[in-house]
């Protein structure tokens, strides 16, 4: 039976990278939006014109009870066994003027959407005893960034999370790893970073590409990655 991935975000550049891999692997693709549904959708269909399965779904992580009931209608179908909790938001402030909205928002979306979408899908998981959890984290949490307070808590906690939970479930036949990717181009970072910041920031001297992220997210979601769990994998091009 083909083993169902849910990728959350997958309708951004990373999370559309990570979805078009997982089908090329042959998972049935769950690629996830929360307002841009139709950009989910675009990414279902050219997974389809290309031979894989996938298909798209538009939940707000944010809102605890519809989240609920989006992934019981996802249950009803079946496990799902690999889970990319890949959504994230942020929302920029210096602390001292950062409001608590801000604060509030960023860890609601980017640690308990985490909490959300992982805690409901692992019973069935376990059940199958095979499973892969992977957590897109952020650079920003193991080295900090000005005005990301509230980002780089959440995305620490989310680590932390990582290394817990893997912990709960390693005897079961799943894993639980973090990706931390640094500045890869998409179109929020090209609004962040010109070519010269990226060139004093990164020893590699250049942006990652959303493809490399989601090459090392599939190693993870693979047989091949069975004895690495509770990992936090950082991919910055060298960034200290």
């Amino acid at each position: 039976m083909t083993r169902r991935a849910l990728v959350t975000g997958g309708s951004g550049a990373i999370g559309a990278a990570i979805c078009r891999r997982l089908a090329a692997d042959g998972y049935e693709v769950l690629v996830h939006a929360n307002t841009r549904l139709a950009a989910a959708e675009a990414v279902a269909d050219e997974i389809a014109a290309a031979g894989g399965k996938a298909h798209a779904l538009a939940i707000d992580l944010a809102d605890a009870a519809s989240c609920a009931d989006r992934i019981e209608a996802i249950l009803a179908d079946g496990p799902v066994q690999v889970l990319v909790n890949n959504a994230g938001i942020h929302d920029d402030a210096v602390m001292p003027g950062m409001s608590g909205e801000q604060w509030q928002r960023v860890i609601d979306v980017n640690l308990n959407g985490f909490f959300r979408v992982t805690q409901p899908l692992l019973l069935p998981m376990i059940r199958t005893r095979w499973g892969r959890i992977v957590n897109i984290s952020s650079v920003a949490a193991l080295i900090g960034n000005r005005g990301q307070v509230n980002y780089a808590a959440a995305k620490g906690a989310l680590h932390a999370a990582t290394r817990s939970l893997s912990l709960e479930v390693a005897s079961r036949g799943i894993t639980v790893n973090a990706v931390a990717p640094g500045i890869i181009a998409t179109d929020m970072s090209d609004d962040s970073f010109d070519a010269e910041a990226i060139a004093r920031l990164v020893p590699m001297k250049r942006s990652g590409r959303a493809e490399e992220v989601a090459e090392l997210v599939a190693f993870l979601a693979s047989e091949r990655a069975a004895y690495i769990t509770g990992q936090i994998i950082s991919i910055n091009g060298g960034m200290a």
